[in-house]
């Protein structure tokens, strides 16, 4: 029955082409993917791993006697014949002379006819126990691979070769050197700015990826919805004209703060939904604790490592700010409200100056535990204030001049030890929070030219990591430099791009990957590194799914639509440059008119003597216009009009009529009319 079925399946199969019906999509192997991601190493790199993988070969150097022979063996010209195909390997030569032909054979004497084997074939060498293995000319023969023998082992010379993936990778023997395992073998850009990238955050679960840029907008990247060609699938545009200076996701992940150049923050939620906006401040009053918000400029945002309604913020204006998300119109007012066992007794926070007025605060940062804020503040000094009863503006620890330059990022360690701080000035200074007089290390020529450049811890807290600018004149790009927090020296110096600047960068634990914006003023893009043997998830997910294939199902045609008869409201106006072209093709319109004549007129042209309108000049002449107000007496011209107000009054008289009917004037006092 079944041969049945089979037979009648093949001979309706046989009527139809082969590529009809599903078909199994060829699967791309995991290996060829990455393969493709991989970092390409310098020319440096390249020819230094060239020559050490020469020079760990683990083979003897040859002699130009056994050069000769071999040469003379891959001769496809040579008279010598080979029956076994490891006879290439396994022939023992003999030579008459310096330029006689090699013979294939035994060892004997030189023969007659100058080269012609004579005689059987040699043996196998596994059945060959004659003497003559110790007359050999050329190189040992090499150890069979099987042997476990210790005195083969003292033979070899030169350390064995290593295996060839890991002698395809230099930046895995950088990192056995150094005793770090920095996940680098691979690179994936998520681009979409068209300029730089000055703001980074990945949420904890490593699944979602936000990146701001000063082309004002935010870009939202899912690495379970995206595939190879890593595109984003949300962008926003928080404040209309201002750059987005930094992004801060809350300890659950369910929410996001995005930080601009306005006075004004915004919560998101993990859609890319707007939630609220935090008010602004009366910028004509002049103490900040009165005001209700920031009046100028934001310069970074940071929520709360542990409590998800609390937000930190820092403005040009020159103060701190401690928000309540539940209450977007004011900061923390309510005096009686706890905050991990300490009391909120001040909600604006002033830093210490040495003069009056106002120095704007660069950036901000809590620490691990959320019971410490820092503030960077423009004249080079750093201030911390801890959250404590009884706590106010002034500083617990004020450090001046602990940079020359604007602080353009802060970071704690977990164990709240150590503070690490990068400034304007191209430093990197490592402080002992115990002792804050002088830093325990200065790391010099880190160039940057953006307020956002950060520093970031590695998942072990054993790496220090921050990017570096490009300038003018040098040649080495936009740098990843990682440093070792355990012996204060630099690590590597890892190459993101050659014209791209390196702004903010962050290592995610549960991924084990990290993450680089840069950009320069015509592009901008994160960069992901990871490595398929250390890392998981995140870059690994997105880069192994194909895009789908467009079908027929598909298109879509786009609608045309005629509405001829549309409200002049919604008709596009016609611009004024074209009304000016229109206006000087018609030859009419565009006729300069001829000036007026000055003087008496001539070829029938009304001169200006007489009168300047030819109007005027038309009605003298025809004596319509009669100048005879000159010559009157105005008390004639007006009593003339008497007799006819009398006998047809029409203003004045009827309004009178019945309750005046003659009209009764007023006596005169004066003097002068009397007499």
């Amino acid at each position: 029955m079944a041969e049945d079925e089979e037979e009648i399946y093949n001979g309706f199969r046989a009527q139809f082409p082969l590529s009809f019906g599903k078909q199994a999509k060829p699967l791309t192997p995991l290996e060829a993917i990455h393969r493709t991601t991989t970092r390409r190493p310098s020319t440096s790199d390249t020819t230094d791993s060239n020559h050490q993988e020469n020079s760990n070969q683990g083979l003897p150097s040859l002699s130009s006697s056994s050069q000769a022979w071999l040469t003379s063996l891959r001769n496809p010209n040579s008279h010598s014949t080979s029956r076994h195909p490891d006879d290439t390997i396994r022939t023992k030569p003999s030579f008459s002379g310096a330029d006689d032909d090699v013979a294939a054979g035994p060892s004997r004497s030189p023969p007659d006819d100058g080269g012609a084997m004579i005689g059987p074939p040699r043996p196998t060498p596994a059945a060959s126990n004659s003497d003559d293995d110790d007359a050999m000319i050329g190189p040992p023969r090499p150890p069979p691979a099987e042997t476990d023998d210790d005195d083969d082992d003292n033979v070899m010379i030169g350390p064995p070769r290593p295996p060839e993936e890991e002698s395809d990778s230099d930046d895995d023997l950088t990192e056995e050197e150094n005793g770090f395992r920095i996940p680098l073998s691979n690179e994936i850009v998520l681009k979409g700015h068209s300029k730089i990238s000055s703001a980074l955050a990945v949420d904890h679960s490593g699944s979602r990826v936000l990146s701001g840029s000063y082309d004002y907008t935010v870009r939202m990247y899912d690495f379970q919805g995206m595939n190879s060609r890593l595109e984003s699938f949300r962008q926003l545009e928080p404040s209309e004209g201002h750059q987005v200076r930094h992004l801060s996701w809350s300890p659950t992940s369910d929410r996001f703060l995005c930080v601009t150049g306005s006075a004004q923050a915004k919560i998101y939620d993990r859609d890319g939904l707007t939630l609220g906006e935090f008010v602004k401040g009366d910028m004509y009053i002049r103490d900040l604790k009165n005001t209700k918000g920031h009046i100028t400029g934001l310069t970074c945002g940071e929520w709360h490592p542990k409590t998800k309604e609390t937000i930190l913020t820092s403005s040009e204006d020159g103060s701190l700010r401690i928000w309540d998300v539940n209450d977007f119109k004011s900061q923390k007012q309510r005096r009686n409200r706890f905050f991990f066992g300490y009391l909120l007794g001040f909600e604006v926070i002033k830093p210490k100056l040495a003069r009056p007025g106002r120095v704007p605060v660069s950036t901000c940062a809590w620490d691990h535990e959320g019971k410490c804020i820092v503030g960077g503040i423009g004249d080079g000094s750093i201030q911390l204030w801890n959250l404590k009863p009884g706590w106010g503006s002034r500083p617990d620890i004020h450090v001046e001049k602990a940079h020359s330059d604007d602080i353009t990022g802060l970071k704690f360690s977990s164990d709240g030890r150590i503070l690490l701080s990068r400034s304007f000035d191209g430093s990197l200074k490592v402080w002992d929070l115990r002792q804050l007089k002088k830093p325990l290390q200065v790391f010099e020529d880190l160039p940057t030219h953006y307020a956002q450049t950060n520093i970031a811890f590695s998942p072990d807290e054993q790496l220090i990591l921050t990017g570096t600018s490009v300038e003018r004149e040098s040649t080495s790009g936009g740098l990843l430099c990682f440093f070792d927090r355990a012996k204060l020296e630099l690590v590597s110096r890892v190459g993101i791009s050659p014209t791209c600047s390196v702004v903010q960068c962050a290592w995610h634990p549960k991924l084990n990957q990290i993450f680089v914006t840069a950009g320069d003023k015509s592009q901008g893009g994160t960069h992901v590194l990871y490595d398929p043997t250390l890392s998981e998830r995140g870059a690994l997910v997105c880069v192994a799914r194909a895009p789908r294939k467009k079908s027929v199902d598909d298109f879509e045609a786009k609608p045309v639509i005629h509405n001829p008869h549309a409200l002049p409201l919604f008709r596009e106006q016609p611009s004024r440059k074209r009304q000016r072209e229109k206006i000087l093709k018609d030859p009419m319109r565009s006729h300069k008119p001829e000036l007026p004549i000055t003087g008496p007129g001539f070829g029938g042209r009304v001169g200006s003597t007489k009168g300047s309108l030819l109007t005027q000049y038309l009605l003298k002449q025809g004596g319509l216009i009669k100048e005879t107000w000159m010559e009157e007496d105005p008390r004639e011209a007006i009593l003339k009009y008497a007799d006819v107000a009398e006998k047809d009054p029409k203003f004045i008289a009827p309004a009178y009529a019945q309750t005046q009917p003659e009209p009764v004037f007023a006596k005169s006092d004066s003097e002068d009319e009397e007499k």
